[in-house]
């Protein structure tokens, strides 16, 4: 029996998959925004049954934690518990705008599936998102561009407080140091509590209050996000 990681966590389905070759993949991750940073991230290869996230379902507490504070360690733990293959934190640490991390090796073994997930930061809960991308059983090279996700877990209020725990509102921090203060909130509008396409950050441009402790000269962004290359061996 397999365990999915979507909705209430790690669900038992009992559905079996089809074997398949193992392939040697190398991976790299560009950034592509004009000033976010990346979290910690999480590349994973795991079968057709499951997935980290999913477009129009709720966040699982282990999406949320990463895409609100840029925890990936029970991301990376539930894909282990499936015998799927993990590269947590290549980058180690941050990866800044315009900076790739490249040469990430992957034995994917059974695993036929390849999803990618980082916090963006200065957001409220927008991550980086490849669902479950089938990885080709041909040799070569193959680029995929990759949109920002809103986890739908928190309002986008674009206020920076050092936030980042479950159920704590705001925004970690600006590792740029180009974020702003005062701010009393941006009020989106949004409704959607899915994990749906992130509409990118609003800003302002008064870094000593304004509605958005976010500038939209430096932190706005139009999707994609990130660039991900998949050699496979």
């Amino acid at each position: 029996m397999k365990r999915t990681l979507v909705n209430a966590g790690l669900l038992l389905a009992g559905l079996s998959s089809l074997s398949v070759n193992a392939a040697e993949i190398e991976v790299s991750v560009t950034n592509l925004t004009h000033g976010n940073h990346f979290t910690p991230i999480l590349l994973a290869a795991h079968d057709s049954d499951n997935h980290l996230f999913q477009v129009g379902e709720m966040a699982t507490p282990a999406l949320q934690k990463m895409a609100e504070g840029g925890d990936i360690a029970d991301l990376d733990s539930a894909v282990m518990g499936i015998n799927g293959v993990t590269s947590a934190n290549p980058a180690m640490g941050l990866l800044a705008a315009g900076h790739s991390v490249d040469g990430v090796m992957l034995d994917t073994g059974d695993n036929d599936r390849l999803s990618i997930v980082a916090m963006v930061l200065p957001t409220n809960d927008a991550f980086i998102g490849l669902d479950s991308w089938e990885i080709p059983s041909e040799a070569g090279t193959y680029t995929v561009y990759v949109n920002a996700y809103d986890a739908g877990t928190e309002a986008n209020d674009e206020i920076i407080n050092g936030g980042g725990m479950l159920g704590v509102a705001g925004i970690p921090a600006a590792p740029g140091g180009d974020g702003g203060s005062n701010g009393t909130g941006v009020m989106d509008g949004a409704s959607n509590t899915y994990v749906h396409v992130h509409p990118g950050v609003l800003g302002d441009t008064d870094a000593d209050g304004g509605a958005s402790d976010l500038d939209s000269r430096i932190h706005r962004w139009l999707n994609p996000v990130a660039k991900v290359v998949v050699t496979v061996k």
